[in-house]
């Protein structure tokens, strides 16, 4: 059992979310449905929570009304293996509403912030030749969604 879960507050749409999620990334799934009771605070019957896992990681999402709104302090980041991986991930979750940020970040359409990275950058941008980083680093802060092939470029000067 996973001893720290995110949770995730969304104001209606916690099982909607989360089966998008679920269908983005493979080896994931709903494991908990529960409905609010008599008490509330939502109508009884309605989705309380939804817990799902994403690749073995578990997430909890509520349905808890519109007080606490998604913001950029807080996003999931997603390392991706190479650019097909991060091109397929960013159109999936900027669809149907979601937006592009800067630097590899987008809000879906339900407004969580992701973080889409390919492993490359982050070596890169760890390479201990502080220049070659550097240069990386000022690639990547002039895209929106991340692509290799320029921070390749750039790393070699």
């Amino acid at each position: 059992m996973q001893k720290i879960t995110t949770f995730l507050w969304y104001d209606h749409q916690a099982e909607e979310a989360a089966r998008f999620y679920t269908s983005v990334f493979p080896d994931s799934r709903i494991t908990e449905i529960t409905r609010y009771g008599a008490t509330g605070p939502g109508a009884a019957g309605s989705v309380m929570t939804v817990t799902f896992e994403l690749h073995g990681q578990q997430y909890t999402a509520l349905n808890g009304g519109p007080l606490f709104p998604f913001t950029e302090a807080v996003s999931l980041q997603v390392e991706c293996a190479d650019q097909q991986e991060v091109d397929e991930l960013w159109e999936r979750l900027t669809a149907d509403g979601g937006q592009e940020s800067a630097c590899g970040w987008l809000k879906d359409r339900y407004g969580l912030s992701w973080q889409i990275t390919p492993r490359v950058l982050n070596e890169l941008i760890a390479d201990p030749d502080r220049e070659k980083a550097d240069r990386v680093m000022a690639a990547m802060l002039q895209m929106r969604k991340i692509e290799i092939q320029p921070l390749l470029d750039a790393a070699r000067g």
